[in-house]
């Protein structure tokens, strides 16, 4: 839940979700943020139906309705998305071409894209890192660096439209950010 006082109703977030293997929590927490703090949040996925979620990337864990196909939806739907980790749900978005080709329009566009742990994998896919400060879980800090971003250990880092953070524990900063960027930049 965000401590900052954030009215986002009218701004829309699409959150993505792998078929399998996104961590449930990077997904929940800033969904819940999201929506307690006013914004309409639509989960989208590579087909829709029930995508299953997973704890610390080895145990299975709970399902959550996919809403939108990526092919359904368009770039300007949304005023920010947002990308969970989760080692086999960030690879798996990561090979969508339709899931890259919403985040490469969105960034273009110049509107929020939040990424948390393994996420970042798909802005690496998406091209769109070179030149940009960003954090993610540690192992992908060479992927980061080869794609042309400056990788850092911080708990949090906007750096234009993308914010970036490391892991769940990290999670209370990443979703106040999240919303406060979302506050400032709705169309």
């Amino acid at each position: 839940m965000s401590q900052i006082d954030a009215d986002l109703e009218g701004v829309r977030v699409g959150l993505f979700l792998a078929p399998e293997g996104t961590e449930e929590v990077e997904f929940t927490e800033p969904r819940d943020a999201l929506t307690d703090a006013g914004a309409t949040v639509e989960v989208l996925g590579s087909e829709t139906g029930e995508a299953r979620t997973v704890n610390d990337d080895l145990e299975w864990s709970d399902s959550y309705e996919v809403e939108k196909t990526f092919s359904e939806v368009s770039a300007d739907g949304y005023d920010a998305l947002v990308i969970p980790g989760g080692t086999v749900g960030a690879d798996t978005l990561r090979t969508d071409e339709g899931a890259v080709e919403l985040l490469r329009e969105h960034v273009v566009d110049g509107m929020p894209v939040g990424a948390i742990c393994h996420g970042p994998w798909l802005l690496v896919e998406a091209d769109v890192i070179a030149g940009k400060r960003l954090t993610s879980y540690p192992s992908l800090r060479t992927d980061i660096e080869n794609a042309g971003g400056d990788w850092h250990d911080d708990e949090v880092i906007v750096d234009g439209e993308i914010i970036t953070s490391r892991t769940p524990d990290d999670l209370p900063a990443f979703c106040e950010t999240l919303i406060e960027e979302c506050s400032t930049t709705a169309r």
